[in-house]
């Protein structure tokens, strides 16, 4: 054990007794151990503790107003839960009952009164090793707990920058920005919260969204980019980046890319059973499915693309309050225009201004 720690220790004792206080100092001052507070009056138990944060207390057991069996309560309720505070009992009850009783109440050990000198520096040594390694041991933990910690946090930011880049990956061929995958995660996220969703699930939706378009991947330039209105063959072929996406993301044991592969196959399902690519309606859609349907929707009328002028919010909000219902949940509707009219949230997010 550290000699300077060792020496260094804080003491609280505790005795009715002036001559046994006097006694235990002496004999803990000739051993080395200097920091010693001490008291008579067992009810400056609780001030002394609190301010002292001793590494170990020698509680005398019978006292008057409050015995050690009291103060052995108040101790063990007093230390920090994990945190190991030698106690040593100084005791001329010998008897079994009270020895039981003292350990019961949370006791390490007991010093015979009267005291012989190197018993009680041999006994203390031997507790405040074990209380030195043990705050040793605390401090790794907490080193380790930290680390663990921060790596948790790289391997989040890792993930976040993997799925944004995914995402820009898929927008990059008809919107050089990368921005509309970023501006449908936000807006996704802010419809999950404005329909209730716990903050954890809104955050898993706007991280997974952007990920929506992935399968454009394995669009052909001339379907993808063609200006104007596509033929039969055209759309249908367009159609097949919902299950291309799907099949991209399937089988990850990560929740943010299973529910990205969700969002993938349904963002185009409506809730008439009109869409595609499964035909599903009303709730038979994922609710991340049919939050980002309309958080696309929304972002793709209100940006210019190869095919399209921009609309206007306004023209936007219009064409969204009259495909509720139809194309559209109209609780996820609700939440919409309720974020979009500024009763939630305030209309200064770049989701709304454009890019």
């Amino acid at each position: 054990m550290d000699v300077h720690w060792n020496h260094s220790a804080k003491f609280l004792i505790v005795d009715d007794q002036e001559y046994n206080i006097s006694l235990l100092e002496r004999i803990l001052t000739r051993a080395g151990y200097t920091n010693l507070v001490t008291t008579t009056n067992p009810l400056e138990l609780e001030a002394l503790y609190a301010e002292h944060r001793p590494d170990i207390v020698l509680l005398d057991l019978h006292m008057p107003e409050m015995d050690g069996f009291t103060a052995l309560q108040y101790l063990r309720k007093w230390t920090p839960e994990g945190e190991y505070l030698p106690i040593l009992v100084l005791t001329a009850d010998v008897t079994t009952e009270a020895k039981t009783r003292a350990l019961h109440e949370g006791a390490n050990d007991f010093i015979a009164k009267p005291f012989d000198r190197t018993e009680v520096v041999l006994r203390i040594q031997n507790f405040l090793a074990t209380r030195f390694y043990h705050l040793q041991l605390q401090v790794r933990n907490q080193d380790l707990e930290q680390r663990v910690r921060e790596r948790t946090r790289e391997l989040e930011l890792a993930q976040a920058e993997i799925l944004d880049v995914l995402g820009r990956t898929a927008e990059y061929r008809d919107d050089e920005t990368g921005q509309h995958t970023k501006r449908v995660g936000d807006l996704s996220e802010r419809i999950a919260l404005g329909m209730g969703l716990p903050a954890d699930e809104a955050a898993l939706i706007g991280r997974a969204a952007p990920l929506h378009d992935i399968g454009k991947i394995g669009i052909p330039d001339g379907i993808l980019l063609k200006p104007g209105r596509f033929t039969p063959e055209e759309f249908a072929k367009m159609k097949e980046h919902a299950d291309i996406g799907a099949l991209i993301l399937q089988g990850s044991v990560f929740p943010v890319l299973q529910t990205a592969g969700i969002i993938a196959l349904t963002h185009h399902e409506k809730w008439n059973g009109t869409g595609y690519p499964r035909g599903l309606s009303g709730e038979y859609i994922p609710l991340a499915g049919r939050i980002v349907a309309l958080a696309d929707f929304y972002d793709a009328l209100t940006h210019e693309r190869p095919y399209k002028r921009a609309w206007t919010s306004e023209e936007a909000i219009a064409e969204i309050k009259a495909q509720s219902g139809e194309h559209f949940d109209p609780r996820v509707v609700e939440a919409f225009l309720s974020i979009i009219s500024g009763d939630q949230f305030p209309m200064t997010d770049p989701i709304v201004e454009g890019a």
